[in-house]
């Protein structure tokens, strides 16, 4: 098979699955139904759980002990939730602390 054709093979296999991952709310639940209870749980406490459980997946290889002991790390998880708080728009709170990050480390530490 000519890479051409996997190539197009690996693009109509995304396209499915997007397609797919896409109509399935649809499919599954109904247009204009209330959603069962579990899924308004998951809607509600699912997004804070995987946010806490990113947080500390980056925050486990930080070494506390040496270099800049974490500061950097320290102040745009700060910022993150302060922004957040503040504005509650998660776009901007992630963005604003990840050019904050690259830019301590860039510069300063």
């Amino acid at each position: 098979m000519s890479d051409f054709m996997k190539s197009i093979g690996i693009v109509a296999a995304m396209a499915l699955v997007t397609a797919a991952t896409r109509y399935a709310p649809f499919l599954f639940f109904g247009r204009g139904k209330e959603p069962a209870k579990w899924i308004k749980y998951l809607g509600k406490f699912l997004p804070p759980a995987l946010i806490s459980v990113l947080l500390i997946y980056c925050v486990s290889t930080v070494n506390f002990l040496g270099g800049s002991h974490g500061i950097p790390e320290l102040i745009c998880i700060a910022v993150t939730v302060a922004l957040h708080f503040w504005k509650g728009n998660v776009l901007l709170s992630i963005g604003v602390s990840t050019v904050l990050y690259m830019v301590l480390v860039q510069t300063i530490f």
